[in-house]
């Protein structure tokens, strides 16, 4: 592990067999880009992040792996948008949550990995009113990644919860490819197309395999898998990624992915949730008893 300077700032970098990992573990507790050094003397970008930027911004930027806490997607509290619904009070609460652009301390950091702690403040009590520590833990691996997230309850009542991930691939993986040319494999028992106001229509006889061209993958949500795992692969099969809770299969996952992408987009988003999005409103969520503990752990891997 070393420091670097990249965008004009100073990140940290692992290098892995063949893996290099640039990541900015204060900041958001971001992973920015993870990409393969080929034996050709080539790179193949795995997570996308623009390289045309003077600057790193979490603000307007598409890229790395943001993390999403405490709650993945849009919350809603009866139509009202931004907002969740805590006993009798209407609590705001950004998209995807407010860690992403949260400020986190280093706990430790080795050639392995790092972890991290969301740093207290009192202004996170206006979204989120309890006492907590919420920890991301990273671990690469020469051909894959670990990425976990640990709330820990520090009060006396239940917590709830539904974090989850937002990794952009690099997508198409070549200049002489096309999304046409990947494939998505899925297998959901329950699939959805994510609406405006939270609406969540439901998609009759879902494919387990689908092109990545598809328009209609654009904010579908999957649901009750079959096997808590997802794969990308170029339609022979070769090169695939897999994406998969760790231990899902052993506890009963309610692992769901949404895929997101926008038209000419460098990148495509398979994300990894614990629950459907406005977990809160339709009660999906996860709770963490006062003195206990919570995991969700992730492992994107180049099977």
């Amino acid at each position: 592990m070393e420091s670097i300077i990249y965008q004009n700032q100073e990140i940290k970098r692992w290098d892995v067999g063949p893996s290099t990992f640039l990541a900015l573990p204060e900041k958001g507790a971001r992973l920015l880009n993870w990409h393969i050094n080929m034996s050709d003397g080539s790179v193949r970008d795995v997570i996308h992040w623009p390289e045309e930027h003077d600057s790193i911004s979490f603000e307007d930027t598409h890229g790395g792996i943001p993390i999403l806490f405490p709650f993945a997607g849009k919350c809603f509290d009866s139509g009202k948008e931004d907002h969740w619904r805590f006993g009798q009070h209407s609590l705001p609460m950004p998209m995807h949550g407010f860690a992403r652009n949260s400020d986190f301390r280093i706990r430790s950091m080795d050639k392995h990995g790092f972890e991290v702690e969301l740093e207290p403040k009192e202004e996170i009590k206006a979204f989120y009113p309890f006492d907590f520590t919420f920890t991301v833990i990273y671990h690469f691996l020469e051909l894959a990644l670990q990425i976990s997230l640990v709330l820990e309850n520090e009060g006396r009542e239940p917590i709830p919860w539904s974090a989850g991930l937002h990794p952009y691939f690099q997508l198409p993986w070549r200049k002489d490819l096309e999304l046409k040319d990947h494939r998505l494999e899925i297998n959901a028992k329950q699939v959805f197309q994510y609406d405006s106001g939270g609406i969540m229509k439901k998609t009759p006889n879902p494919n387990a395999d689908c092109i990545l061209d598809d328009p209609n993958l654009i904010n579908r949500v999957h649901y009750e898998l079959k096997k808590p795992e997802a794969n990308i692969s170029l339609l022979n099969q070769e090169e695939p990624i897999k994406i998969s809770e760790v231990g899902g299969s052993e506890f009963g996952s309610r692992l769901t992915f949404v895929t997101w992408t926008k038209d000419g987009a460098p990148y495509y988003c398979m994300e990894p949730w614990m629950s459907p999005p406005n977990a809160p409103e339709n009660k999906t969520f996860r709770q963490v008893p006062p003195g206990g503990r919570d995991e969700f752990t992730v492992e994107i891997e180049l099977a």
